[in-house]
C-alpha cells in the first residue's frame, strides 16, 4: 500500500488521507468499470443485452444447467440482479428454465439454441478485447497477475472480511441490561 494512504500523525491534522489514485479497491474497480463498459456497449448494440444480462448468459455457456442461486455464486451479483436478467433473457428466448432431473423442486437454467447463438458470438469479442487488454504485458506478467489476483481473490478476502467483521463486533454497541424489576 501506498505511503499516501496512511493516517497523517502529526499535530496539524488529525484526517486521514485517502490517496484514491493509489487505493487497490479504487484502481481495481475503476478499471473494471471502464473494460466493462467498453466491451458491454458493443454487445449492447448488437444484440440489446445489458451487462447483468450476458454475465448470466456467459456463466451458462460456461457452465450449463445451473439455478440462479448458482448463477448469483458464480457471478458475485445478487439475487434480484439475476433474477431480473433471468427474466428478459427467458422472454427474449435466450435462455430456457427446465426442472431439475434427480431434485423436481429445483429449476436449471440454461441457454437456448438462440441463446447459445448469440453467446458463440459474444464470447470471442470478449476474448479478443481481453488479449487487447492484457497486450502490454509478456508471458511472465500475465501469469504473475492470475496468481496476485488468485491470492487476492482468496486469502487476501478472506482476511479482509474477517477484519471486517472483527471492527463491526468491536463496534456495535452491547446491549444494556434490562432494568432491575421491584
Amino acid at each position: 500500500m501506498n505511503s499516501a494512504n496512511q493516517p497523517d500523525n502529526s499535530a496539524s491534522s488529525a484526517q486521514v488521507t485517502l490517496d484514491l489514485e493509489h487505493l487497490l479497491p479504487y484502481r481495481l474497480s475503476i478499471l473494471a468499470y471502464r473494460v466493462i463498459h467498453s466491451i458491454s456497449g458493443e454487445y449492447h448494440r448488437r444484440h440489446g443485452l445489458a451487462v447483468t444480462e450476458w454475465r448470466t448468459m456467459a456463466v451458462l455457456g460456461r457452465f450449463p444447467s445451473l439455478s440462479a442461486s448458482e448463477v448469483c455464486e458464480h457471478t458475485g451479483m445478487d439475487k434480484v440482479a439475476v433474477s431480473r436478467a433471468v427474466a428478459r433473457l427467458l422472454e427474449r428466448g435466450l435462455l430456457q428454465r427446465r426442472i431439475h432431473s434427480d431434485d423436481r423442486r429445483r429449476s436449471v437454467l440454461a441457454l437456448s439454441p438462440a441463446g447459445l447463438a448469440v453467446h458463440d458470438e459474444i464470447a470471442p469479442m470478449v476474448l479478443s478485447c481481453e488479449q487487447e487488454l492484457l497486450s502490454p504485458l509478456d508471458q511472465a506478467e500475465r501469469e504473475q497477475l492470475d496468481q496476485l489476483l488468485t491470492k487476492l481473490a482468496g486469502p487476501g478476502m478472506n482476511t479482509m472480511t474477517q477484519k471486517i467483521a472483527d471492527m463491526c463486533h468491536a463496534e456495535s454497541p452491547r446491549p444494556a441490561a434490562a432494568p432491575p424489576r421491584f
